[in-house]
């Protein structure tokens, strides 16, 4: 009686066993199916509200709008500067820059300062129109450049610049920074401005 009453409870025992083996199998397969799923999709962030409508980034590419919105602030920024502020101008560009060309921006950056630091001449840009190439992580940006010296404009004409741009994970980040020739000066080559 006490040998039945052992068996039973031993096969008990491993049908217990077993069916925990098989539920901790497959928990164990369904976590590693979770985990290598979460680390092939693709990332997205939604970003506050800062236009008309929502506006998210992936890690599949840069998205039309986010890159548009990017280009225009880093323009203004870069564009826009007087001898009072231009630490804080190099600084802010410089966060922006892609780790590889940082050195370079930095370099060129330095030359601007150190040329206009203690001068009178200040630039503003008024933009008129941005082209936006995705796929070649390209944009450019058209408008008015405006020099000042104090609070006199000696001069005022129609520019166009190209940014160039690196895209890794979901951070855009500024590579270079050029001059383009204008309608009006379409006998020049391109000049490179922080290139």
């Amino acid at each position: 009686m006490d040998a039945s009453i052992a068996h039973e409870t031993a096969q008990r025992l491993l049908r217990q066993r077993n069916w925990l083996a098989l539920v901790a199998g497959g928990l164990t397969i369904t976590s590693v199916i979770a985990i290598s799923s979460a680390a092939t999709r693709e990332r997205e962030l939604v970003l506050v509200p800062i236009t008309g409508h929502s506006l998210t980034i992936s890690s599949a590419g840069v998205a039309q709008e986010y890159m548009e919105l990017v280009t225009r602030d880093t323009a203004l920024m870069l564009l826009n500067r007087s001898p009072e502020s231009l630490d804080y101008w190099m600084e802010q560009i410089l966060k922006l820059a892609d780790p590889k060309a940082h050195g370079r921006l930095k370099a060129e950056l330095i030359k601007i300062v150190t040329e206009q630091r203690g001068s009178d001449i200040a630039q503003a840009f008024v933009i008129s129109s941005l082209k936006i190439d995705t796929h070649g992580l390209t944009s450019e940006v058209s408008g008015t450049l405006k020099t000042f010296v104090g609070a006199q404009v000696i001069a005022s004409e129609e520019r166009r610049f190209q940014f160039q741009w690196t895209y890794s994970g979901l951070r855009l980040s500024l590579s270079g920074f050029s001059q383009l020739a204008t309608d009006a000066d379409k006998n020049t080559n391109q000049k490179d401005v922080l290139q």
